[in-house]
């Protein structure tokens, strides 16, 4: 990629210099020609010329370059090859008289007994096409380069992709026997001694172990939506942390447990949001703090905050902590929020970003799922 833009950036200074060199050239041919059409009519001009059906010739035969005949004090005589249908409006040609004069200097006709007539010229339409055509060159040159590095860091993108797929569905794999096998034995376990409590949470484990299994086996396939309800999903998810949290940690569920929001979800993948901002809400407080869950149904969508009390999130970082890789801990890929991001904006079409943040009082998420997704 780097060859790639240091043979642009080649190409497009040489391509520079090169114009730039022609233009020289094309130019002083300009003055020549435009110096042999102010003889050619300074000798029209003559009573007793010999050569006038020649000379006429040689100025009907200047097609290209702008020019206008003056007087010694700038009266206009005379103009040729400028805008069709205006060359007969004074105003319009004294604003070209104006601008020419700031370019060229003119070419002067002496006409004897002391006077002088002036020919002022601007540089012809293909010169001046000329003058652009190395910057709209480096333009395209620009613009395939972006185009080339965007195909490159696709072509790269859906590789790493496809290796992050193979590598989860293969975790899963490996995952599915063990997992398995502790299923079986945990049932074994409540079979002959459905006295000990302990089981039960063994068994709760075993399920979770089952869905991030089926998490993994999933990555690369497109999730599948049911109905579910949304409050129910929240307050299972956070029972769940509760018993697997420090006791320092409050959860706060600021909404009615027993009401019905239904959402076109997947369950797995919704839960696992709510589980890694509570995770991260948790490594903010560090071990020790509140955090509060509201649900709010605003008609159209339903809103879902998830506030903590820990250090909060400096203001140029509110998108940043969305982006893979992105972590403040020592250990941690800095997955979690991507893939909640991910999982919101990209499976169930809602939004998620940090709604408020104060440093060293806390932060807010907000998920905003719509009622139809579609």
């Amino acid at each position: 990629m780097l060859l790639l833009l240091l043979f642009a950036i080649l190409t497009g200074v040489s391509s520079l210099i090169y114009t730039r060199y022609l233009v020289g050239i094309l130019k002083n041919e300009e003055r020549k020609k435009v110096e042999l059409w102010a003889e050619a009519t300074r000798l029209v001009a003559l009573p007793d010329s010999s050569h006038t059906g020649f000379l006429s010739s040689i100025i009907e035969n200047n097609t290209s370059v702008p020019v206008l005949l003056t007087d010694e004090v700038d009266n206009i005589i005379d103009s040729k090859n400028f805008e069709e249908g205006r060359m007969k409006d004074p105003e319009y040609l004294n604003l070209q008289l104006q601008k020419i004069k700031k370019k060229n200097k003119p070419i002067i006709i002496d006409l004897g007994n002391g006077h002088s007539n002036l020919i002022y010229y601007k540089d012809s339409i293909i010169l001046t096409q000329l003058n652009y055509y190395p910057w709209v060159q480096i333009g395209i040159i620009i613009l395939f380069i972006l185009i080339a590095y965007l195909a490159f860091s696709s072509a790269k993108k859906a590789d790493d992709n496809q290796v992050w797929v193979s590598m989860s569905k293969e975790t899963a794999h490996q995952l599915g026997t063990p997992t398995s096998s502790l299923a079986g034995w945990v049932e074994i376990l409540q079979h002959k001694y459905p006295e000990i409590t302990l089981t039960r949470e063994i068994s709760r484990d075993v399920e979770r172990l089952e869905k991030i299994t089926e998490r993994f086996s999933r990555i690369g396939a497109e999730p599948a939506l049911n109905n579910y309800n949304v409050v129910l999903i929240i307050s299972h998810t956070i029972d769940y942390l509760k018993t697997r949290t420090s006791s320092k940690v409050r959860f706060i569920a600021e909404y009615d447990a027993s009401a019905k929001i239904f959402l076109s979800l997947n369950a797995a993948l919704f839960e696992w949001v709510i589980e890694n901002i509570t995770k991260n809400a948790i490594d903010a407080m560090e071990g020790q703090g509140e955090i509060r869950y509201r649900i709010s149904d605003t008609g159209k969508v339903i809103l879902i905050d998830i506030s903590d009390t820990g250090k909060g999130i400096p203001k140029n970082s509110f998108k940043k902590i969305f982006n893979p890789g992105y972590s403040t801990k020592q250990r941690g890929w800095g997955l979690g929020l991507s893939l909640a991001k991910r999982i919101i904006e990209e499976f169930h079409k809602g939004h998620i970003y940090v709604r408020h943040s104060e440093m060293g009082k806390g932060s807010c998420i907000r998920i905003v799922m719509n009622k139809d997704p579609r």
